[in-house]
């Protein structure tokens, strides 16, 4: 699944996906490398989502 093909939803689970993992304890490294795998997408374009939801304030953030 390629980032460019991803919808906002799809993004937003991926997001969402790293917070709840580094929320649990989970290393940034370790949540990135999870998310990748769990979503078929690469590290560096769950970084880039992750820019992207940091910058956009998806929820979780804008819940807080």
């Amino acid at each position: 699944m390629e980032s460019m093909t991803l919808t906002d939803e799809q993004r937003q689970a991926v997001f969402l996906f790293l917070i709840e993992a580094q929320d649990a304890g989970a290393s940034v490294a370790k949540s990135r490398n999870d998310a990748a795998r769990q979503f078929s997408i690469t590290e560096e374009q769950v970084k880039n989502i992750e820019r992207e939801g940091i910058d956009a304030q998806w929820p979780p953030l804008a819940d807080a």
